[in-house]
């Protein structure tokens, strides 16, 4: 097998082993995503010269004994929300184009600081506001398992490079689910962590209660790899959490046994009927039907209150969007229109934002001007975080009853590029099954569960659990994970058709 077929924990092994050198790995991966972005389209830039000098320095260190980690000189995609003093960093906007960050995120110092090598930026949805990434300003980022299909959004690029074998692990972000929707439609592994387990500082905000940093890989124990490296209590941050991390690693080591024994599995009952494709529901069933075999104990759990979290989440998120781009004026940094000397600061201003912020972006800022709005906030945005309250305590109640809960991550497989753009509704729905996690702050996973029976295309299992109980997911997903593997002929993703033929 060639080195961009292998997982992180491979690629590691090998490296530590001498079998082969950070540059040669980082290489191969240069030379796949030469091959394929062009058609794929994962990478908004790549900084070839950078990852290559960091793979030099990881393979120096490791041979004077000093390897920074497990993932020291394994190659990374990093999506394009988090600030880079090396590369630019758009968010997927022509508001932000060509900006240089005066600072890297604190996710991007403890990759380095790990010896994790940066292949470059990854596409996504402009200011992570999208479940498809056809809103970014750069163009649309393509299925690797179907190229007329979108990968997911808003961490589309991320998920499409791990499928596309362009890059071995990635980080995205997850606000509402663009972490694990990506990762169900392209079949990879997306966690998002308890919030405030990953530090925020040097996201570029989208909404501040509900953004969180995760991993992104193609297997349940490279992600776990990743999470250690990039978790922990950041000072930077005011919401990070001061506690150890949950020993995911180890976690995810133990359900590879395969033995589920003692763990109680909620089914949530508001996720599953009418709206769902019948390929996806089939293929959760049988997910459910091997947790059960593998010893976990399988009860059904309702939420009532999920039903609402939709509309709350498109009140909280836009209204605290309309917040945090405010910052986006023209003065300070980052694109200016009109600045010719006949007009004013506010028509700059103005004029800027038009030419700058898309079409979702200005969508999701009105909605959340007017919902913030004197006479409307409290019918509005006070309301939405009242039934934020309620979700948090059907999660609270579940989880006395379960260990985890499990749904379909969401309701469909991959739709075609351009099917949703006109009807914002039927792309908000994607993360149908995936927002009441943000909105109430505990962790949750994605992984593959197999391929609709309907169309051949991946079908994702979220695991959701307490938060700072992240270690459960990966206990659970490892152990499916290993069931699923065996029953089903190998991994999911070595099916992903050969993209070299399409370039």
């Amino acid at each position: 097998m060639s080195l961009t077929g292998l997982t992180a924990s491979e690629l590691a092994a090998k490296l530590a082993a001498g079998e082969v050198t950070s540059v040669e790995v980082t290489q191969a991966h240069l030379d796949r995503i030469a091959a394929v972005d062009p058609l794929v389209h994962a990478f908004l830039h790549v900084d070839a010269e950078g990852a290559l000098a960091a793979a030099r320095q990881a393979d120096e260190d490791r041979a004077a004994g000093k390897a920074a980690s497990p993932l020291a000189g394994v190659p990374l995609a990093l999506k394009d929300v988090l600030t880079t003093t090396d590369m630019p960093t758009t968010v997927g906007s022509k508001m932000l184009e060509g900006w240089m960050a005066p600072y890297d995120s604190t996710v991007t110092r403890k990759l380095r600081e790990a010896g994790v090598v940066v292949l470059g930026k990854t596409n996504m949805d402009e200011f992570a506001m999208g479940s498809s990434t056809e809103n970014s300003a750069y163009g649309p980022t393509r299925n690797p398992w179907d190229t007329d299909r979108i990968p997911g959004g808003s961490g589309g690029g991320s998920s499409a490079a791990l499928a596309a074998f362009e890059a071995p692990l990635a980080i995205g972000t997850d606000t509402g689910g663009s972490i694990r929707q990506p990762g169900a439609v392209t079949g990879t592994v997306g966690v998002k962590p308890t919030y405030g387990g990953v530090s925020r500082y040097g996201l570029v905000a989208f909404s501040s209660s509900l953004d969180q940093p995760g991993p992104c890989a193609r297997t349940v124990l490279d992600a776990a790899l990743l999470h250690e490296v990039i978790a922990g209590h950041d000072p930077m941050d005011s919401t990070s959490i001061d506690q150890p991390v949950p020993q995911v690693v180890e976690a995810a080591k133990q359900g590879a046994s395969g033995d589920l024994t003692g763990v109680k599995v909620g089914v949530v009952r508001e996720f599953s009927g009418d709206g769902y494709q019948p390929g996806v529901q089939r293929a959760f069933d049988a997910a459910v039907a091997q947790l059960s075999k593998l010893g976990a104990e399988v009860v059904e759990v309702s939420c009532p209150h999920f039903d609402y979290a939709l509309g709350a989440y498109y009140l909280i998120a836009p209204s605290e969007c309309s917040s945090n781009l405010a910052r986006f004026d023209s003065m300070r940094y980052g694109l200016r229109v009109g600045d010719d000397g006949e007009h004013s600061a506010e028509q700059v201003m103005s004029m800027t934002r038009e030419a700058g912020f898309g079409p979702e972006v200005k969508r999701r800022i009105m909605l959340g001007t007017y919902a913030l709005s004197s006479g409307y906030y409290d019918a509005y945005y006070g309301q939405a975080q009242k039934v934020r309250t309620l979700i948090t305590r059907d999660f609270t109640a579940a989880f006395e009853q379960v260990d985890v809960l499990v749904s379909p991550t969401t309701p469909t497989t991959a739709f075609k590029i351009g099917e949703r753009v006109d009807d914002p509704m039927a792309m908000y729905l994607a993360d149908l099954c995936t927002i009441p996690s943000n909105l109430a702050g505990n962790a949750a996973m994605s992984l593959p569960c197999g391929l609709s029976d309907e169309d051949g295309l991946p079908v994702g299992l979220q695991i959701m659990a307490p938060a700072m109980a992240d270690d459960r997911l990966y206990r659970v997903g490892a152990a499916y994970e290993v069931a699923r593997d065996a029953e089903q002929g190998g991994p999911l993703i070595n099916r992903v058709p050969k993209l070299e033929a399409a370039v």
